[in-house]
């Protein structure tokens, strides 16, 4: 699971930079449309994503601003890694017990 979240990571900040570099630098032809839609479309999805983030995760973890960032920029696999963050500490805490 950790390596596909790696890989989740790896192609989800390639696509950032191909639509952020489209911003700076547009493409030729109708791709410059597509892909600034599709900016548009993730940055509300990726923030939708860092709500619900805020909303399951913030009473069991302690958060900070990078956890946030890290949310909106990498959305699901970042709740995927949170999540098993938060099943770790879990298990952890009924160990001690």
């Amino acid at each position: 699971m950790n390596m596909s979240i790696i890989i989740g990571k790896l192609v989800t900040a390639f696509a950032w930079l191909l639509m952020l570099f489209n911003l700076l630098h547009p493409f030729d032809g109708k791709i410059v449309i597509i892909l600034n839609i599709l900016l548009g479309v993730t940055a509300i999805m990726h923030g939708l994503q860092t709500l619900i983030f805020h909303t399951l995760f913030s009473q069991a973890l302690p958060l900070r601003a990078k956890d946030y960032i890290n949310a909106f920029v990498f959305g699901v696999f970042a709740l995927l890694y949170y999540r098993q963050r938060l099943l770790q500490h879990n298990a952890d805490a009924s160990r001690k017990r």
